[in-house]
């Protein structure tokens, strides 16, 4: 084991010394991800939340009653941030998804309402943020209050007075000028930041371009294959294991030195966020470095010359890359797509990287996409081992 170790950081020490000397290499490797990380954060600068106010659709299956009253009286109070829409019309309106949901009043409201019963209200969402939906049933919660404040004052009216007293009561209740008083009232507590692209366009170029270096590496493999310098590494002593180690731990440090120097460029003339868990997010790039660097022997292992290997590099990058998430967020993406991210380590990496430093994930909440890519990498390098030969193929 000593010897396969030594051998294989000997190798891994010839190959990174012979990248790192690649000018060509390395302008792909640093410099290109940068050009599309520039190109695109540009593009999508002004793409990103704005400081609207929220606004509230009502609806009620009652031609008359209490809930048509309360509806015209809740439009009013609130200035236009609430609008009356006719139940099966707010129904289409989610389903095209013109609306994101809206409260209703149910057929039976006002009978259950006078007889003391309790009466639900109806909160209709569609595919929406959780904030949203949120704030939806926060508007539902405040109006079932007030209903609820209106109810016991009927009651007690009715069990200290006489059936007099409970019109009286009903009628100041629901008058134009003194209904259940349901309004919104906007508080801006804080300013929203400004959208900052370069957090989705640089780990997801990031994850495009360790892989595709690891990839290329590939086809230095071939040519050391092709030129039968592999054989003649064997016929001094050093073991197939240790070709394959040594191969995998020089794709491992240039993959570290890319997501190195991209986080701390990244930082500082971009100005990414790194979210509520750096940790995280420097331990899941490190694994994207690992499941990369196997990605990039197992590769070698089933091209038998250069030429194939650089198609194979190219064709596989440009494949992965896109459905994985690099090219755009997989969260805006149909769900098939999202399923089918999920096949790829991009997918988990980007997946895991967009959770940190877009939705303020912690640690542990990219748990699964730390696990999947030490299954990736472990695939990738068993496949590597039972694959890999010395002799170019044909």
């Amino acid at each position: 084991m000593s010897t396969i170790a030594r051998q294989a950081v000997l190798l891994a020490w010839k190959d990174t010394r012979i990248f790192f000397r690649d000018r060509a290499a390395l302008a792909f490797a640093f410099l290109l991800p940068f050009v599309f990380v520039i190109g695109f954060t540009l593009a999508l600068r002004d793409v990103g939340p704005e400081n609207e106010a929220l606004h509230f659709t009502i609806a009620t299956q009652e031609s008359v009653g209490v809930s048509v009253q309360a509806v015209e009286t809740i439009v009013t109070a609130t200035d236009g941030l609430a609008a009356i829409r006719d139940y099966d019309d707010a129904l289409a309106a989610v389903d095209a998804g013109e609306i994101d949901g809206f409260v209703a009043f149910p057929p039976d409201f006002t009978q259950r309402f006078l007889s003391g019963e309790t009466a639900t209200l109806e909160v209709v969402v569609g595919e929406v943020p959780p904030a949203e939906e949120a704030a939806l049933r926060g508007f539902a919660q405040e109006i079932a209050v007030r209903f609820s404040e209106a109810q016991a004052t009927i009651s007690a009216v009715v069990a200290l007075g006489s059936p007099q007293d409970a019109a009286a009561a009903m009628e100041e209740l629901f008058s134009d000028d003194g209904g259940p008083a349901i309004g919104l009232r906007v508080e801006q507590v804080g300013e929203i930041a400004p959208f900052n692209a370069s957090n989705f366009t640089l780990p997801g170029y990031l994850t495009m371009f360790v892989f595709f270096t690891a990839a290329m590496g590939a086809e230095a493999l071939a040519r050391e294959r092709q030129t039968h310098t592999l054989e003649r590494l064997m016929a001094n002593g050093v073991r197939r294991e240790s070709l394959i180690v040594g191969k995998f731990l020089a794709g491992g440090i240039i993959g570290v030195t890319q997501v190195a120097v991209m986080w701390t460029v990244g930082a500082l003339a971009f100005g990414i966020d790194l979210g509520a868990s750096p940790v995280a997010v420097v331990l899941l790039s490190l694994l994207m470095v690992v499941a990369s660097a196997a990605f990039g022997v197992m590769l070698a292992s089933f091209v038998g010359n250069v030429r194939t290997a650089s198609a194979a590099g190219v064709l596989t990058s440009l494949v992965l890359a896109p459905i994985g998430g690099s090219w755009w967020p997989l969260f805006i993406t149909p769900p098939f797509m999202q399923s089918l991210a999920r096949l790829t380590p991009h997918g988990w990496a980007n997946g895991g990287l967009n959770k940190l430093m877009l939705f303020g994930a912690e640690f542990t909440d990219v748990g699964p996409e730390m696990a999947a890519l030490v299954v990736f990498a472990a695939v990738f390098l068993a496949v590597a081992l039972w694959r890999f030969r010395l002799a170019p193929s044909g």
